[in-house]
């Protein structure tokens, strides 16, 4: 990468700018972490777009003084994603946050990268519709479509890779492309949305997006499960999905997580083993069809406690209590830090790569909750760490090493939907081989001068 001219490029994108180019010590410091435990790093400048042209503008630029280049959205990122480890100008597309056409009939909208995945669905409540992808955070769209995110409804509904129909790209040169068009399908070359989707910025900056949406069910009811092992809840998942349930929402909560579900909510004080948490969607007769059809395949497996939720307000309740699981298994250890990770195996071996992951935690000394989307065989850990302790560090290091090697010994990968990022690009050859030289070509002949995030994903060293 060449050495960038700093100075040049903050005078003239102030010029383009003006105001909505910052260098305050605050601005910088909000854009120079995410959610991960990953040292902060500052950008040079902030900039505040609020057009594709202004993004291609701003990009030209960066790209005439070989300035790197970091998409912001809200920084809820938890792999370092966002971090400038080599300094330039973070992009912070929330002015871009308008929603600019939905269609109805043809189940789609199209929105600018800074609308959240609320804002979006806020807007589509009187249409009877809903955008479904809901990693938990309030994240932007444009940035999950980046970090090809899922969450608590893909096992249904699907993930972004599944979800987004087109984008609108400004490529490291400056140019604006649009990929992939409203139709549902097409057999017209290179498949180059989902080249984009999961980039995480390191081969355009993102600047619209067609999205699938569904329409709202009719009956909504919410269940938890307690079971004696993590087996048995991961079986019982298994053979509802083997038997046809159309499961909308499956999570697991390990014992620990329960533990610390129950500090953080002491009005639910569920028993402390491991929990399922399910959502079903349908008609009223169907949807109470799938709850008794899986209360029969739990009792067959152990399970027991089983409660469900029709009204709105208690399954809020409960799906706020598994979002809020961060904070949860923070309150197990007051005054720590959570060190996240996750990793995917196929659904046949999560029990197995949860029962040695719990054997590693246990190894390591360390406090380590659980909690996954076991219908698609995704699961993550906190691990508590004391701040600033070096050697719990090295402990939590250690131990997501195991899990993650453990994960690809499994026939699984590193991360099922956190990404990359920072954190764990030193997995990339091993979980790749030969396809990680690829996706370095591919950054090499989009972005040859690696202005775009550099440092991320893949290495052009």
């Amino acid at each position: 990468m060449h050495s960038p001219d700093i100075e040049s490029t903050v005078s003239a994108l102030r010029e383009l700018l003006g105001e909505r180019l910052s260098t305050g010590a605050s601005v910088l410091a909000i854009h120079g972490r995410d959610e991960a435990y990953t040292p902060p790093a500052l950008p040079d400048a902030v900039a505040f777009p609020e057009s594709t042209r202004e993004v291609s503008e701003i990009v030209k630029i960066c790209a005439a003084h070989h300035c790197p280049v970091i998409p912001f959205g809200v920084g809820t990122s938890l792999e370092g994603h966002v971090i400038p480890i080599h300094g330039g100008i973070s992009i912070d597309t929330s002015r871009m946050k308008r929603v600019l056409d939905v269609n109805e009939q043809d189940l789609d909208a199209v929105v600018q990268p800074g609308v959240t995945r609320t804002q979006l669905n806020e807007e589509l409540r009187a249409t009877g519709l809903m955008f479904t992808v809901d990693p938990g955070a309030d994240a932007t769209i444009g940035g999950m479509a980046a970090t090809r995110a899922s969450g608590t409804n893909t096992v249904r509904y699907g993930a972004m890779r599944e979800n987004v129909l087109a984008l609108e790209v400004v490529l490291p040169d400056g140019e604006i492309i649009e990929t992939g068009t409203r139709a549902r399908k097409s057999a017209a070359g290179y498949d180059l949305t989902h080249l984009f989707i999961g980039s995480e910025g390191t081969l355009g900056i993102i600047t619209e997006l067609t999205v699938r949406l569904f329409g709202q069910p009719e009956t909504i009811q919410a269940a938890t499960c307690a079971f004696e092992t993590v087996e048995g809840a991961v079986d019982a998942v298994i053979l509802a999905i083997q038997t046809g349930i159309p499961l909308a929402r499956v999570e697991l909560l390990d014992e620990v997580q329960m533990k610390g579900l129950n500090i953080k909510n002491p009005d639910m004080q569920l028993p402390e083993k491991p929990h399922l948490f399910l959502e079903f969607h349908g008609s009223e007769a169907s949807a109470q069809e799938q709850v008794e059809m899986f209360k029969s395949i739990s009792d067959e497996l152990g399970g027991s406690e089983f409660q469900w939720a029709t009204k709105a307000e208690d399954r809020n309740r409960l799906w706020k209590a598994r979002h809020d699981a961060y904070y949860a298994a923070k309150a197990l250890r007051p005054g720590c830090e959570g060190f996240v990770t996750d990793c995917c195996v196929p659904i046949s071996n999560l029990a197995e790569c949860i029962a040695r992951t719990k054997k590693a935690i246990a190894a390591s000394g360390l406090i380590a909750p659980i909690v996954g989307h076991v219908g698609d065989g995704n699961f993550h850990l906190v691990i508590l760490i004391e701040p600033d302790n070096a050697e719990e560090l090295r402990r939590a290091n250690q131990l997501a090493e195991s899990i993650n090697q453990l994960a690809l010994e499994l026939g699984g990968t590193v991360t099922g939907e956190h990404g990359v990022g920072v954190g764990k690009k030193h997995y990339r050859q091993a979980e790749h081989g030969g396809g990680y030289t690829l996706m370095a070509t591919i950054k090499r002949a989009i972005d040859p001068n690696n202005i775009m995030n550099p440092g991320k994903l893949v290495s052009l060293n």
